[in-house]
């Protein structure tokens, strides 16, 4: 990992060994995989990446994939992808691009900011978004199996221009990545409300009664720390003590 590198110098060229252009695209989705911030690497991308201690600098685990993908949805640089996994996914199961340019459109469509969709940009980010996610019918070239987030399995192609949100198996998320999610979601709070779980549901693609087994294991595990409770539908997650997510995450991995 590079811990000393500034993305705005003419220095980054030469440190990185690629072109501006490049420098300028590793700086944008460093941030939006929550991997900088102020061009500093995060907690999160030394424990994960350093070349020397990291948990998987070879990015070799899926866990970390979840993660990653986690921090895309919920630090909003990259926007679009919030907005299609979260708002999107829960007026279509099932898209074409058309669709889903229509939407992206509707939601930029605010009176008080101008200027803030442009089809052509948006028409390429979801060409992206698309590479990133749905495995290709057909091999082309192996750039096209290159895309990380492949193996989450969240989006299937159902056909010429068509898609689907996929469930997630239950069973392909750890409790720990889980838990280091809810960590970062609930920030300076000690609830997690029900709409808080419904958006970590759809981030992870599961079932609002998947998401909730897992978490009731995830409060068995941690029984003097987490509690959930349900009272007439009022579905509340409660960290009665603080945990501490290097903690999880050295768990996880040391278990991996």
């Amino acid at each position: 990992m590079i811990n000393d590198v500034s993305f705005t110098t003419p220095d980054a060229v030469a440190a990185l060994g690629v072109g501006k252009n490049m420098v300028s695209s590793i700086r944008y989705w460093s941030r939006a995989l929550g991997l900088s911030e102020n061009d500093k690497p995060t907690p999160f991308a030394i424990s994960i990446f350093d070349s020397n201690n990291g948990f998987d600098p070879y990015l070799e685990d899926e866990g970390t994939l979840w993660l990653l993908h986690y921090f895309l949805l919920t630090k909003r640089i990259a926007s679009l992808y919030h907005l299609t996994f979260l708002d999107f996914q829960r007026e279509k199961r099932e898209f074409d691009r058309t669709q889903l340019l229509s939407f992206v459109h509707r939601k930029c469509n605010v009176s008080e900011q101008k200027n803030v969709y442009n089809e052509n940009t948006v028409k390429k980010d979801i060409g992206v978004l698309l590479h990133n996610y749905v495995t290709p019918s057909e091999l082309r070239s192996n750039e096209d199996f290159s895309a990380i987030f492949l193996d989450l399995g969240l989006i299937n192609a159902l056909g010429s221009d068509r898609f689907a949100f996929n469930d997630t198996d239950p069973s392909h998320i750890n409790p720990d990545i889980l838990l280091y999610a809810l960590l970062d979601y609930k920030g300076e709070d000690n609830t997690v409300s029900l709409d808080g779980m419904q958006e970590l549901a759809l981030i992870f693609g599961l079932s609002l009664t998947n998401f909730i087994e897992l978490l009731r294991e995830i409060v068995a595990q941690h029984p003097e720390d987490l509690s959930y409770t349900d009272n007439s539908g009022v579905k509340n997650l409660q960290f009665i003590h603080d945990i501490d997510s290097a903690a999880v995450l050295n768990h996880y991995y040391a278990e991996a």
